[in-house]
């Protein structure tokens, strides 16, 4: 599937990964999208009282680093999940910089589908999740080509 994939399919053991900092901002704006007002993310005090000690953020901007490298880096551009597992197991806190990674397990010969692992580790080492995903890579078109879609 060439057309999926113009500079070749990706390879079993091929890797990628990207950093960010996760910024207290960026829970407000998860909130906006999720819903998710859960008082570990904004309370300071209900989150000391809990095995957390502090305020933590939602897994949702934790995983979402994961859709990130999977679309800019691997397997690319015109990538989606058809399946994906996760693993929460450590905490996320405001300032924290994580690092999403995948590795390739598994590329499919007659279609553009690619199994891969996945893992999220905060900047002091810790796993805060791992997963396994499914992909599915599309054929893009020329840019503009589709103006329905933004």
């Amino acid at each position: 599937m060439t057309a999926a994939w113009p500079n070749g399919a990706p390879r079993v053991g091929d890797v990628a990964e990207l950093s960010r900092t996760v910024a207290p901002t960026d829970i407000e704006r998860f909130t906006e999208i999720s819903g998710d007002r859960n008082p570990l993310h904004y309370d300071l005090e209900a989150a000391k009282a809990s095995r957390f000690g502090e305020i933590v953020v939602q897994g949702g901007i934790t995983s979402a680093i994961l859709n990130a490298v999977v679309a800019e880096k691997l397997p690319g551009p015109g990538t989606v999940f058809l399946n994906v597992n996760l693993d929460f197991r450590a905490p996320v806190r405001p300032g924290d910089t994580i690092t999403g990674r995948v590795e390739v397990t598994g590329v499919r010969d007659d279609k553009p589908i690619t199994k891969l692992r996945t893992r999220v580790t905060r900047d002091d080492g810790v796993v805060a999740l791992e997963g396994t995903a499914v992909c599915y890579t599309m054929a893009l078109g020329t840019p503009g080509s589709n103006s329905s879609v933004r």
